[in-house]
């Protein structure tokens, strides 16, 4: 897989296969490009940095609430 990101257009690039694309779908900030036989074969990720902010956000709250959750449990027991 190779990732690549264009500072200046703020799209990060997913390439993960080299097979010709046939078609692409539009998921919000994200384009799926796909082959003939509909497996993805790259991804670009429009508005990257606060794509990329937002998730990693999310992906720690998450973490601190089963952490937060786990405490609780065994303090409780």
């Amino acid at each position: 897989m190779k990732v690549t990101y264009s500072k200046d257009e703020d799209v990060m690039i997913f390439e993960v296969s080299s097979e010709p694309i046939d078609h692409a779908e539009e998921l919000g900030p994200i384009i799926v490009h796909f082959n003939k036989d509909k497996k993805p074969v790259l991804l670009e990720i429009l508005g990257a940095s606060e794509f990329i902010s937002t998730a990693v956000k999310s992906a720690m709250l998450s973490k601190s609430t089963e952490l937060d959750s786990s405490a609780t449990k065994t303090l409780t027991g």
